[in-house]
């Protein structure tokens, strides 16, 4: 799994690429720590080129989720594929983790 940072409008984007699962969880959970540390917690998840997504996967946005908001900020989802929005509506986290067509539109308007 690669992460690659970048920065649109007001946020941090975290492009993901490859399989977000138990072995690559924990580097998500990280990248977004050191975000929120460094008092950077407006975070955009750009999950078009993720192929697959398990259960460790969606804890590791879960928690990501949280340690924005506790923070004052937010996480969204940007680019989904097919395969992740199945998994997000088949355990009904879309309704938790907004889903947006691309990184640069998942913070218009806020």
């Amino acid at each position: 799994m690669n992460i690659e940072r970048r920065e649109v409008a007001r946020a941090v984007v975290l492009g993901l690429e490859g399989r977000l699962t138990a072995a690559v969880a924990p580097q998500l959970r990280s990248e977004v720590a050191d975000l929120v540390a460094a008092g950077r917690t407006t975070v955009a998840v750009d999950m078009a080129k993720v192929d697959f997504i398990d259960s460790s996967g969606l804890g590791a946005l879960i928690g990501a989720l949280k340690a924005t908001r506790v923070a004052g900020g937010d996480l969204r989802i940007a680019a989904a594929g097919e395969q992740v929005r199945q998994v997000l509506r088949l355990t009904n986290l879309d309704r938790v983790l907004q889903i947006y067509p691309d990184a640069e539109s998942a913070f218009d308007g806020d």
